[in-house]
């Protein structure tokens, strides 16, 4: 009797039969399950585990993405009648402010087009005209009207979403929440930040069918991902075929978990292995050696590839670890059918704390990038908000603002049932965005497509070093602004001069027109820029601007004009790019783009404008010839004025108007207010004037000229400004016709820029 009655509970608890000591399942049925509109498939028929996912027409979804055929016969979640796709719809633009959104209508679907105006005494920043996608998405970026009067600009209110917080100073927050079903994606709380930009990632409000394209996380990810690489990479010098460390030991670290639970199928499994391999290939082309730590996880966790080896000497190669990749068996997982993710981050937590027992110096100057890649919402073990907290405070060691920049945690959603604990893991206030919800695991592999596709990606530039290398200062010097060129002109009268200049391809040099003279020759300038293979390049031919004209206004008091004071160099072969050669960011470029965290099709111009000048103060720096870095604000709106004034004290100039001698294509630094800013001596004259912005460094003017020469006078080449002597730079966003016609030229024979409207 007693074993009767255990073997009924059992067939009770399993929804299985008994018979001969040999357990059989029940299959599931058809009923219910068509969708009107669309069409299902099924992973295994009608068998036990058996996936179901639904298919809709193009901007259409189906309320239920899949179901699960379980022992016991049912499917899971259980089948309902009249089951339709449905159109997809965007969420609600109307939250809009200080503006009108046209058409106003209560829902908006594929293809809607909206427009935005705003209202008088307003700007309107990013997109004045939106499309709603298939993917539940509206096109372009936020759009915003604001009047920018305070230290950050206006963060906007993303469709569907509702703001709380109007005063945008430093140290102030505002709070996000999303209406009716939509799902918060990205923080809830975004801080003003002293750079003036705000912490985290803009949110997305987004329904449960909504999700990230591969070209759109490609672009956001992966610029974000080749950012963190070249940042990381070693100092390319080799000595016994071993790369010199960097002098703080710091590494990067790279742990990849890989969701293997019921709801995964071999096949999806093989194309998440593809992927990764396809990640790891990629991630060799650049000059960094990461330590990868990859794990897959169900019920429990299993190591594919051990960080712990590359700390005990037993480091493997890239052949070994794609090796290992390959041999891997998915197997039968039986009941090890969970979605344990907690237990994936305690695996990742052990082995940070191994790391750190072993080497604590070389773990606080490494780099943590984490990627999670899962399809469903943890339905067993430990919370795995507990192992992440402790990952975090395990890295930010109780110094977050300082710290946080160590540590990234991507999650990868496919077909994800709750979209907020994927954002619950992730590191939210951190730059850019780190939640992606896809489609289906088939369309993974473009992800990566993208960023291998050299014809398609985004060049790198304004990338630096902020460390130091043992034994190497002037490597180090050339590594912190590798786009610095010195430039020589032997004139034609005999007498040579020496400018600066900024390389901005690797075909050209970016100076000031000033630099040359009437009958200067191309062979008696030189560019000295060292890129490995050799210092001292040649020149093809230099392009002043042909609007520069220094005479112009020579009669009407002004002996000098400087107005359109830049010039191109083209060289005769294009520089190496390097750690200690690589070119600076350009406003108004794609490439620029992607060091301001700009990542939306929608960018234009004057976005970026309102990142880099938006300000009545803006910290910018210049190069003197030493290489020493001076620092400067930049004087705009109301203090722009005070500051061109002090130009009629130049020596010689008589001109009454200041705005005669100083046009609105400069800007204008110098002075003691707010406070005292350095000055440009005699031989900085078309160098960068530039910003650096999540430790990428954007040029936006070039050093013209100055009110006085005050360096002379003390024998040095950083020297504090007096009240007066004010230095004005040929602002880069006046120049953009100039800079396009020569730099985005893409029927040449070198890379060209991508310019934005």
């Amino acid at each position: 009797m007693a074993l009767t009655s255990c073997c009924t509970l059992l067939a009770l608890i399993t929804g299985a039969s008994i018979m001969s000591g040999v357990l059989s399942y029940n299959e599931c049925t058809d009923t219910h399950l068509s969708i009107k509109g669309g069409n299902y498939t099924l992973s295994k028929g009608f068998e036990t585990n058996s996936l179901l996912t639904y298919d809709c027409p193009y901007g259409y979804y189906a309320p239920v993405q899949s179901r699960r055929c379980l022992a016991s016969g049912k499917w899971r979640p259980l089948p309902k009648r009249n089951l339709e796709c449905k159109m997809v719809k965007c969420p609600d633009p109307m939250v809009f402010e200080h503006g009108e959104v046209t058409p106003p209508q209560d829902r908006y679907y594929v293809n809607d087009t909206t427009t935005y105006e705003c209202f008088s005494d307003y700007k309107l920043y990013g997109s004045a005209t939106r499309i709603c996608k298939a993917n539940g998405k509206w096109s372009g970026s936020t759009p915003i009207c604001s009047r920018n009067t305070d230290h950050c600009p206006d963060p906007g209110i993303p469709a569907g979403s509702r703001r709380t917080g109007h005063i945008f100073n430093i140290g102030e927050k505002v709070t996000y929440r999303c209406e009716g079903s939509l799902k918060l994606i990205g923080p809830k709380e975004r801080t003003c930040k002293e750079s003036g930009l705000w912490s985290g990632h803009e949110p997305e409000c987004q329904f449960d069918y909504t999700y990230d394209t591969p070209e759109e996380v490609s672009e956001v990810f992966g610029s974000a991902l080749k950012s963190s690489l070249t940042t990381a990479e070693l100092d390319p010098n080799e000595q016994e075929g071993k790369k010199i460390r960097l002098d703080k030991g710091g590494n990067l670290n790279i742990f990849i978990a890989l969701d293997a639970s019921d709801s995964i199928e071999e096949e999806q499994f093989k194309q998440f292995i593809e992927m990764v391999k396809k990640l790891i290939d990629k991630i060799s082309y650049y000059e960094v050696t990461p330590n990868y730590d990859i794990l897959i996880f169900a019920t429990k966790v299993t190591t594919i590839v051990d960080i712990k080896n590359y700390y005990t000497g037993n480091a493997k190669s890239l052949a070994d670890v794609m090796k290992d990749l390959d041999d891997f068996k998915f197997g039968e997982k039986e009941n090890d059918s969970g979605t344990n993710i907690g237990a994936a981050f305690v695996k990742i937590y052990e082995d940070m704390s191994f790391i750190n027992t072993r080497n604590k110096k070389q773990f606080l100057n490494s780099s943590n990038i984490i990627i999670m890649f899962t399809d469903g919402e943890s339905n067993m073990g430990v919370d795995p908000k507990r192992p992440v907290n402790e990952i975090k405070n395990f890295v930010y060691r109780n110094n977050k603002e300082e710290r946080q920049k160590f540590l990234d945690i991507y999650m990868f959603g496919l077909r994800a049932d709750d979209k907020e604990l994927l954002n619950e893991y992730a590191t939210l206030d951190n730059e850019g965005k780190h939640v992606f919800v896809l489609d289906g695991v088939e369309k993974l592999h473009q992800i990566f497509d993208d960023m291998i596709d050299e014809s398609t990606s985004v060049g790198l530039c304004g990338l630096h070093k902020d460390y130091n290398y043992k034994d190497d200062r002037e490597s180090t010097i050339r590594q912190q602004q590798p786009w610095l060129a010195t430039i020589t002109v032997n004139h034609a009268d005999g007498l040579p001069s020496k400018c600066l200049g900024s390389l901005v391809t690797p075909r050209f040099i970016l100076t000031a027109a000033h630099c040359f003279k009437f009958g200067d020759a191309s062979h008696g300038i030189s560019v000295d820029i060292k890129d490995g293979q050799t210092t001292v390049h040649k020149v093809k031919r230099y392009i002043p601007h042909p609007n520069y004209n220094s005479t112009l206004k020579k009669d009407a008091g002004i002996p000098e004009f400087f107005d359109f004071d830049v010039a191109l160099i083209e060289l005769q072969k294009d520089v190496k790019i390097s750690v200690e050669a690589r070119p600076i960011c350009l406003p108004c470029t794609k490439e620029a783009s992607g060091a301001l965290k700009l990542s939306s099709s929608g960018v234009k111009c004057k976005d970026h404008e309102r990142v880099l000048l938006n300000n009545e103060f803006e910290d910018a720096n210049i190069m003197s010839q030493k290489r020493e870095k001076k620092n400067l604000k930049i004087k705009l709106g109301a203090s722009r004025d005070a500051c061109i004034e002090d130009a009629k004290k130049a020596a010689g100039i008589t001109a009454k108007n200041a705005k005669d001698i100083v046009t609105d294509n400069f800007l204008c630094t110098g002075g003691i207010n707010p406070e005292t800013d350095h000055v440009a001596c005699k031989g900085d004259s078309g160098g960068a004037l530039f910003k650096e912005q999540y430790y990428r460094t954007v040029q936006v003017g070039v050093v013209s000229w100055g009110v006085e020469d005050i360096c002379k006078d003390e024998g040095k080449t950083v020297v504090n400004s007096r009240e007066h002597t004010r230095d004005y730079h040929i602002n880069l966003f006046k120049m953009q016709p100039f800079l396009k016609k020569y730099l985005g030229d893409d029927t040449k024979d070198y890379a060209p820029l991508t310019f934005l409207e």
